[in-house]
């Protein structure tokens, strides 16, 4: 399948949004954990309310006014949003959140992303936070220059995240 990546236009926040539930019912299901679709509605399901959807739009048009700043682009498969990948530039580049949904997975679309990410950062030094337990993403992640630096987080009590890092070429360090 032909993965197109896109600048999203503001009337993709609620698209977006529903890609952000979806990526996480895909992915953080853990009942051992208490994580179950209740726990992600419930922590997770604001990206499809009305406020979520707003505070989409407005990152989206931040990203246009302000493209040294903000970064979002998306995956479309056809006309349906599938994935997208987002950061901010402050005195490092935070890569997040990316997401692309499990029928888009492994097809390329995720390191076309990363591609315009990396260009668009340029030698700036990054991190991320990933969760622990996702092993597929670490080693995407590690693929393009990120480690792990053993710093962790509980997110909400139950979401155990690890920090990654991308030294610039310069040497700057990150945590």
């Amino acid at each position: 399948m032909v993965h197109q990546i896109d600048v999203p236009r503001p009337d993709d926040a609620a698209a977006i949004g529903q890609v952000q539930l979806r990526a996480w019912l895909q992915t953080y299901l853990n009942e051992g954990a208490g994580i179950d679709a209740a726990w992600i509605h419930e922590h997770r399901g604001s990206a499809v309310t009305v406020e979520g959807i707003a505070q989409w739009q407005e990152f989206i048009e931040e990203a246009v006014r302000q493209p040294d700043l903000s970064f979002c682009r998306v995956v479309r498969s056809g006309a349906e949003i599938v994935g997208f990948l987002c950061g901010r530039r402050d005195e490092v580049v935070t890569l997040g959140p990316m997401y692309l949904l499990d029928s888009a997975q492994g097809q390329g679309a995720g390191g076309r992303l990363m591609g315009e990410f990396l260009a668009w950062a340029q030698d700036a030094p990054m991190r991320l936070w990933v969760t622990d337990d996702n092993e597929r993403a670490i080693r995407f992640y590690e693929r393009y220059g990120f480690r792990t630096t053993g710093k962790r987080e509980l997110w909400r009590g139950k979401l155990p995240n690890v920090r990654m890092v991308r030294e610039s070429e310069l040497g700057d360090k990150t945590t």
